[in-house]
């Protein structure tokens, strides 16, 4: 995680390039460096207008684009972000929280107990909606998504690589046995009769991670793994973990396919979703950035959109997708 100290010089010169909402990459890097970035930096720049989301389009069109994604794009599903505009200051469990404390992972399991049916009830926005009409067009080649929530799969996109895992499922740190979530529920519900009903009738906050504001937690009890009796974790990178090896290859390899990165609904904070916009414009891959407030990558973009992806990405789709289509119509069948 990024420094939040910064200089007052780094912040005026940060000021200074927030002039308009689409900003080309400027000849010399901003002085706003990796190491003084912070999700705290405010956006003065306005909301981007329709022609400045044309120039996005025209920066894409004709490029085997990826889509990475981030919590920005789910926030209009209704499940809330770390470190958006509106986003309530939050201290999210640490993998190594985790595994050292039984009282933390009561804690988190009580909590995630209550508040994981909240995730499973909400549905694709016209974000997800649009970056699959945009891979059924064929403009899209996949889409790396820091979300666990699986909207991307429900809106229809199959090239989809969840890049921090899925909330769907729990997985065994011990023997590595992997179980639904809802299979899980089942056993916490029998061991903790009672728990979610008491606990949702206080109409509790729904916080980020599929997971719900409890207070008193010290009475739930915790499953075990059926196979070993070891621990379960959900099968999700949690902070202060690596994502794994295998994952991160395959990253890499849909950057590599791509001709062209588009960056939806994230400030870029943590390295995994950071080291993919890096890798893109070392190789001289358009970049466009779309999102609500300032990111660590938007030095590395070729454009950058201060808006919503709701709004962006359907504007994307109806452009991209129908120039896709003219393009494929226009082509002549080869005589035989």
């Amino acid at each position: 995680m990024a420094s939040s100290s910064s200089t007052s010089s780094t912040v005026q010169n940060h000021a200074a390039t927030q002039n308009h909402a689409a900003v080309a990459v400027p000849a010399v890097a901003p002085r706003v460096l990796h190491s003084t970035w912070a999700p705290s930096y405010p956006d003065t720049r306005p909301e981007a207008e329709d022609t400045e989301l044309a120039e996005a389009a025209e920066a894409l069109q004709g490029h085997r684009v990826l889509a990475l994604t981030g919590a920005g794009l789910s926030t209009d599903s209704g499940i809330p972000d770390y470190r958006g505009p509106n986003a309530r200051p939050r201290s999210p469990m640490t993998y190594q929280q985790f595994v050292a404390d039984p009282g933390f992972r009561r804690h988190y399991w009580a909590r995630n107990h209550v508040g994981w049916l909240h995730v499973g009830r909400t549905q694709p926005n016209p974000g997800h909606r649009a970056l699959a009409t945009l891979e059924e067009a064929g403009v899209v080649t996949g889409v790396i998504t820091q979300n666990v929530d699986r909207l991307h799969q429900a809106a229809g996109s199959r090239a989809v690589l969840d890049l921090h895992g899925s909330y769907a499922e729990v997985v065994c740190l011990d023997c590595g046995h992997v179980i639904s979530r809802a299979e899980l529920d089942q056993r916490l519900t029998a061991l903790n009769p009672g728990f979610r009903e008491a606990a949702l009738a206080e109409s509790p906050e729904i916080a980020p991670d599929a997971d719900a504001v409890l207070t008193d937690t010290d009475r739930f009890r915790v499953a075990t793994c059926d196979v070993c009796g070891g621990t379960l974790k959900p099968h999700i990178v949690y902070f202060g973990e690596n994502v794994p090896v295998e994952r991160v290859a395959r990253s890499h390899q849909m950057v590599d396919d791509a001709s062209a990165l588009l960056v939806a609904g994230t400030s870029l904070a943590v390295q995994s979703g950071l080291r993919l916009v890096k890798r893109a414009a070392r190789a001289g891959k358009p970049v466009v950035i779309v999102n609500r407030g300032l990111t660590r990558g938007d030095e590395l973009a070729t454009l950058r959109l201060n808006a919503g992806t709701s709004r962006v990405l359907p504007f994307l789709a109806d452009r991209l997708a129908s120039a896709s289509t003219a393009a494929s119509s226009s082509i002549s069948p080869t005589a035989t």
